[in-house]
């Protein structure tokens, strides 16, 4: 790229080359700078186990892609993304044998869930029928919306805390527990506000969107991305981490794809004292034990409907999920944790050789915890499928350490890269959101509106502000 760029991006993930793409799409000249030798951030595939086993390194599962505004204004199939969807959303088995699952259709979830059918269909039907109307007040910064009955009512059911939300509306502890799983994704302990939001979301986005994978593993989304960006005459330099934002090149605009900490490390220098303390005082949530697996065949569940699902929760009953939650926010590690697990290759044969399988699962854990909890994790799982063991071939197990080293915006191994509590779901990282008082600095990381999940927003919200603040012509 001849001259100096207009802009630089930090971060080559799914928010740093969104906010890349928004401003080259709106003609300046943009460069990212990635320090590892790829790009994706936690979007990312490798051969983790052994050659022909292709695993997520972080995400796998991307309800937020697939309903997220701004990649639906991109290109990305003509780029190479195609989606993989399970023939059931979710699966949630409990100990009797039998599992709840979550199809694309309400109505035929809700059928499933006996005396709390009509509850079910009462919550979420609404939700994915509005969904069109509160996506843009949802995934995005505060500000009033458009519509605000709509959003008053669905803020008043998603800010309550999920434990309370599941107990008044459910009767059954089927209902009750899928819900919690649910909720669950939020890292939060589900006795606190907002964690009903994160049930909610992903059970309406089950309806609404889908809870696809990408084919291939989700580096494939990450490389969509990429030469989308190329193809606008954006450039990605890989290898290439930066000390400090005082070695770059001139620019306008640099946008961080950055969490606080490693933020600071960067640019802390350039911040007034007030600014950087807020910075400093930022809380990071639990982080996360990964295994991923190569099989000797399919995960034998007991329950068969699990065989339906890409998707499948692990941790029974809302009472076992909901303290499993609370032990790692309170810093122990759980004896029966609440087990997020992903059988991509039943469903996309690029993923494993034939005959073969693989799978991932994760676990939350105390932030910086050094437990091993690959015995915890795979008794979770045998306990579902009796006889998972005898099916391993090879596992990769990666603790808080290793997610942070691959990835340092994950301090502690926290994947959401910040508790997303109420305070810093609403105001993430200051109430700043994009910008700091540094003309030219942005944010545009995950920890900032509207937070964790593959969706490329928090990029494209920090570039519009970008563009309409240091980057006009």
């Amino acid at each position: 790229m001849a001259g100096n760029p207009d802009a630089i991006v930090i971060g080559a993930g799914p928010n740093g080359l969104a906010a890349a793409i928004e401003i080259a799409r709106a003609g300046r000249k943009v460069v990212v700078y990635e320090a590892r030798q790829t790009i994706g951030g936690g979007v990312r595939s490798e051969e983790l186990t052994l050659p022909g086993f292709m695993h997520d390194v972080c995400s796998a599962v991307h309800p937020l892609a697939a309903a997220s505004p701004f990649f639906r204004t991109l290109p990305l199939a003509a780029h190479g993304l195609a989606w993989v969807e399970s023939p059931a959303v979710l699966a949630h088995p409990f100990e009797d044998g039998r599992a709840v699952v979550v199809e694309r259709s309400v109505p035929a979830t809700a059928v499933n869930l006996g005396v709390d059918e009509l509850a079910y269909r009462n919550l979420t039907a609404p939700l994915v029928r509005d969904w069109p109307q509160l996506e843009e007040w949802v995934l995005g910064p505060m500000r009033w919306p458009r519509r605000p009955l709509l959003a008053a009512r669905f803020g008043l059911q998603a800010l309550q805390p999920a434990r309370d939300l599941a107990s008044r509306l459910f009767l059954t502890a089927r209902a009750r527990g899928l819900f919690a799983g649910l909720a669950a994704h939020g890292m939060l302990p589900l006795e606190r506000r907002p964690s009903a939001a994160f049930g909610l979301m992903l059970g309406l986005l089950a309806h609404a969107a889908g809870w696809p994978l990408p084919k291939g593993g989700a580096g494939s989304l990450s490389n969509a991305l990429a030469s989308y960006l190329r193809e606008l005459g954006g450039e990605i330099l890989c290898g290439e981490p930066v000390g400090s934002v005082d070695e770059l090149p001139r620019a306008r605009a640099i946008l961080c794809d950055l969490s606080p900490g490693p933020l600071l490390r960067i640019a802390g220098h350039r911040f007034p004292g007030g600014f950087r303390r807020k910075l400093e005082s930022y809380r990071y949530g639990p982080g996360v034990f990964k295994l991923d697996w190569a099989l000797d065949g399919p995960i034998p569940w007991q329950a068969a409907e699990c065989g339906r699902a890409a998707t499948v929760h692990l941790g029974g009953a809302l009472d076992e999920i909901a303290q499993a939650e609370r032990e790692a926010w309170e810093g122990r590690p759980s004896e029966r944790p609440f087990v997020l697990l992903v059988q991509p290759a039943l469903f996309d044969s690029t993923r494993a050789p034939k005959g073969k399988q693989t799978a991932w699962a994760y676990c939350h854990v105390p932030r910086g915890s050094a437990f091993d909890m690959r015995e915890r994790i795979e008794r979770q799982v045998e306990r579902f499928a009796p006889g998972f063991r005898e099916r391993i071939l090879a596992r990769s197990a990666m603790g808080p350490a290793e997610m942070e080293r691959r990835n340092p915006n994950y301090v502690g191994g926290d994947i959401g890269a910040g508790a997303a509590d109420l305070r810093q779901l609403l105001f993430r990282p200051t109430r700043r959101l994009y910008s700091t008082p540094v003309r030219g600095l942005y944010i545009c990381s995950a920890s900032t509106p509207p937070g964790p999940g593959v969706h490329g927003l928090c990029g494209y919200h920090a570039a519009r502000r970008a563009l309409q603040e240091t980057l006009r012509e």
